[in-house]
């Protein structure tokens, strides 16, 4: 695996040593089990897999390269670089602006970019609609391009499954960069469509056995579908591609449903011919994190914390996860504890941040599973870590 150079405060010292260890002892990814970090009064179960992952690592270091590259030039982010504020925030101390936000919504009008500006692409990747105006601004595109080498996948494997005639069914949220990005890019080659969950899957399921009418559908998935869907024909041949944060076992449950639809509307006789294999286009990376998410459930821990962005999609799937089996809090960083007795967690239900009271169960050993999403530096972890301890009385030695 590649080794990317990004700053060194993006380093930790305490979970280096932990992901060392435990790629020493498992170089093939196997054990899922959750490393325990004992410390006085306190347990930590940490999972196997979290935090930055190639794609993220990979576009930190594009973005660093450009400042470096460029001193005196006027840099943009196309939008957020990744869902994690502490990261945002410091490319922003560079003097670095967002273009757009990340809905898509403008913050800085086109006409005020040149053409010898900088225009950093986030690892989401952006639109072919966006990436024709910065061309037609007499930007340069590719030399600080960070889309995610996987995400670019799910592009390829769109565009061959469009010149094969097949409808691109995409599980994703409609407006998230990503998606957004994905569907710009598939509808070029194929009828699209998006659903966000099993819900609209099931819904998609039932016109295509033809149990709703045709009007329903073009209302029910208003925005969602590629200009001139049509709804008499498009529905012969079908591959499913996904947004890469989103939950692994979802989108091959939606796949699974759809599939058996089809099944029914075709024969089984007949499926190879009206469904593709898209299994290859899911992330190694959010693959490995959600694995590891149920590995620290199968744990006996007295509460979980999440740690990274809170518009982050990948973290605040762990969240849900883990809020099935353990008192759970989702929090950017250490500053959000405030001491023993209360912290802030964010709701990802409600969207809310909520002030919470006396979660630390009073117990001789207290059982604490910890993760991060993918766009988390490990030094965040390492601070949540050690101010965790703090609160006992103890320390990390470092040495």
């Amino acid at each position: 695996m590649k080794q990317f150079d990004i700053p060194e405060f993006y380093r930790s010292p305490i979970i280096s040593k932990v992901k060392a260890q435990r790629k020493a002892e498992d170089p093939r990814k196997k054990d899922f089990t959750p490393t325990r970090l004992s410390l006085g009064k306190i347990e930590f179960l940490i999972a196997r897999h979290f935090g930055f992952c190639y794609g993220v690592e990979n576009a930190i270091e594009i973005a660093y390269k450009a400042i470096r590259e460029n001193p005196g030039k006027k840099i943009y982010l196309l939008s957020q670089m990744i869902h994690n504020p502490g990261v945002n925030e410091d490319l922003q101390s560079y003097g670095l602006d967002f273009i757009q936000d990340t809905h898509g919504k403008q913050l800085i009008p086109w006409e005020n970019i040149k053409a010898e500006d900088v225009v950093i692409i986030p690892a989401f990747g952006t639109t072919l609609e966006t990436e024709k105006i910065l061309r037609d601004l007499g930007v340069n595109v590719e030399s600080y391009n960070t889309t995610c080498p996987f995400v670019e996948k799910v592009w390829n494997r769109s565009e061959k499954l469009g010149t094969e005639q097949h409808t691109i069914i995409i599980h994703g949220k409609h407006d998230h960069e990503e998606t957004r990005a994905t569907f710009s890019h598939s509808r070029q080659n194929a009828p699209s469509l998006v659903i966000k969950n099993m819900q609209e899957a099931e819904i998609l399921c039932d016109f295509i056995l033809g149990k709703r009418p045709e009007a329903e559908f073009y209302e029910f998935f208003k925005g969602k579908y590629s200009p001139g869907f049509d709804f008499r024909k498009d529905f012969d041949k079908i591959g499913v591609v996904n947004q890469t944060t989103m939950l692994a076992s979802e989108t091959q449950e939606i796949t699974e449903t759809i599939y058996k639809a089809m099944e029914q509307r075709y024969g089984a006789e007949n499926i190879k011919d009206h469904m593709a294999d898209t299994r290859d286009t899911l992330c190694y990376a959010t693959n490995d994190n959600q694995s590891a998410t149920y590995g620290l459930m199968e744990s006996d821990a007295d509460l979980a914390f999440v740690i990274g962005g809170y518009n982050s999609s990948n973290t605040s799937h762990l969240v849900e996860l883990l809020e099935t089996k353990f008192p759970t809090y989702f929090i950017k960083s250490a500053e959000e504890i405030i001491n023993k007795e209360q912290l802030f967690s964010f709701n990802i239900h409600t969207k809310e941040l909520e002030h919470k009271q006396n979660i630390f169960p009073e117990k001789e050993i207290v059982k604490i599973a910890v993760t991060s999403g993918a766009s988390c530096p490990d030094a965040v972890v390492d601070q949540v870590l050690q101010k965790i301890a703090s609160l006992y009385g103890l320390d990390f030695d470092l040495q």
